[in-house]
């Protein structure tokens, strides 16, 4: 599969923020879609280490998104999940301009998608201006830490604002349900990131105890 993606295409991105066990009772129940991409969460990653990349990658012939945020020793670490089979990597947005430039180049390089995430970030354009290189993708991310916190929403009022200077497709990231998938395709974002999440967790996402597959298939059909 081509490791990039098409701004013209909406995709599910399914977040694995667990351990591997459930990996492997979900991601071969998956349907083997091209708009599908599976994400190695921080979480899942700490936990499994690149190992856990690569069992993925062992299961899943589509897009694959290690979600390490790196923050430096940008080269290393993306030699190190693209060698364990990622297609995709993740750098946080409050990195050095540095940091973010090596990211998008080295992953041009090696063929692989840069997504930035702008978790924390008040305005993702003062992170882009500086930089040298442009990036794949932009994440406008509301933290896990943030989805209790009334009033804080994810900020497509940048999109237009990304959009009309750069030409990269828009994740949307944090707590998204479909109800909120279905406002993050009308507010201009053609990635929606979805958790898998355990009863009990105070997160928005697809229960591990639903029909995972049947529901990505509606999400699929949401964002169509």
């Amino acid at each position: 599969m081509n490791s990039q993606l098409d701004h013209r295409l909406r995709y599910l991105q399914i977040a694995f923020n667990y351990d591997l066990r459930l990996a492997l009772q979900v991601v071969p129940t998956l349907p083997r879609h091209p708009r599908i991409l599976i994400e190695a969460g921080t979480p899942f990653i700490k936990r499994e280490g690149v190992r856990g990349i690569s069992t993925l990658r062992g299961m899943w012939p589509g897009h694959i998104v290690a979600d390490i945020k790196i923050a430096d020793g940008a080269v290393g670490e993306v030699a190190m999940v693209s060698a364990a089979g990622a297609n995709s990597v993740t750098v946080l947005g409050n990195s050095p301009t540095e940091t973010l430039d090596l990211v998008v180049a080295y992953c041009s390089e090696l063929k692989m998608v840069s997504m930035i995430d702008m978790l924390g970030v008040a305005d993702p354009l003062n992170v882009l201006r500086p930089m040298r290189h442009r990036p794949d993708v932009i994440v406008l991310h509301k933290g896990r830490d943030e989805e209790g916190t009334r009033g804080k929403v994810i900020q497509y009022r940048h999109v237009k604002r990304i959009r009309s200077k750069y030409d990269a497709s828009i994740s949307a990231a944090g707590g998204v349900g479909l109800a909120e998938a279905r406002s993050a395709i009308f507010n201009g974002a053609n990635i929606v990131v979805v958790n898998l999440v355990r009863p009990g967790d105070p997160w928005e996402g697809i229960s591990t105890q639903a029909d995972i597959a049947g529901i990505a298939r509606q999400f699929l059909d949401t964002i169509e």
